[in-house]
């Protein structure tokens, strides 16, 4: 580094950090249906399965997430890689994210997040996705690391169960309750962004909130307590939208919480 660009980097802040969900948050749909359909072309299940998860992404893109469905297609996914590698299903995830997931991102959540990383802040993703699928898109977008739903394996193959719970609503401010304990943040000054209700134990958590894509009953409730709200599907540019809506940031793993594994990155 140049003495000029060292002289300009924004010094971390290791008190800091930004909580970013996955689904209609980072990217448009459901990551999960994405990483099911590749599993579906490689023969893991059969077209019956993925009409079934296809109607349920549908109803996902339409109607918000609903727990029930979020838990259900979210097991028949894991339940499907029985007996499989963890080095096979994490090259299935780099593989759907280069060909999918990586033109179905948000571009003003991804100006956020960038905001956000050259204010010297970390940035995570905490998501009910499995942790191979969130790790992947968090490497991938130079995040600093993920929190996701974690398939149970032995010795590299998987069991076809899940260690603990999805990371769905509350579980999600219990991964960073813990994360925030180890590392030493303050709750007070992070951020955290999603669109869907399910996920206000996680914003009420941060001193900072705020609904990206919002559903109904997330942008009422924001309302009401003077959450911001950012709504990036109207097609405007995300760096006139995105960069306005943090301006004021300030000045980057190893707790484990049941269903959840936690990852970093050197910056």
């Amino acid at each position: 580094m140049d003495a000029l660009a060292e002289e300009l980097r924004v010094p971390p802040d290791p008190a800091v950090a930004a909580f970013f969900d996955v689904d209609n948050t980072i990217l448009r749909g459901a990551s999960i249906f994405y990483f099911a359909r590749e599993l579906y072309r490689r023969d893991y299940f059969t077209l019956q399965d993925v009409a079934r998860m296809g109607w349920m992404q549908a109803r996902f893109k339409a109607l918000g997430e609903k727990m029930e469905h979020v838990h259900l297609i979210r097991e028949r996914a894991l339940s499907f890689v029985e007996g499989h590698t963890v080095a096979e299903i994490t090259e299935i995830g780099e593989h759907v994210y280069d060909e999918v997931i990586k033109d179905k991102i948000w571009p003003g959540t991804h100006a956020l997040a960038q905001l956000h990383l050259e204010a010297g802040e970390r940035v995570w993703l905490v998501t009910a996705t499995p942790i191979e699928m969130a790790d992947t898109i968090a490497q991938r977008l130079g995040l600093s690391g993920a929190l996701g739903t974690v398939a149970e394996n032995v010795d590299g193959v998987y069991t076809g169960r899940l260690v603990g719970e999805p990371l769905h609503g509350p579980a999600k401010a219990d991964a960073i309750r813990a994360l925030a304990d180890h590392e030493g943040l303050d709750l007070s000054r992070c951020y955290a962004y999603s669109d869907s209700a399910n996920d206000i134990p996680m914003l009420q958590l941060v001193g900072l909130p705020c609904a990206i894509n919002p559903d109904a009953r997330l942008r009422a409730h924001a309302k009401a307590h003077g959450w911001r709200i950012r709504d990036y599907r109207s097609g405007r540019k995300a760096a006139k939208v995105g960069v306005p809506a943090i301006a004021g940031v300030g000045a980057a793993a190893g707790g484990v919480v049941a269903g959840a594994a936690l990852r970093r990155r050197n910056h």
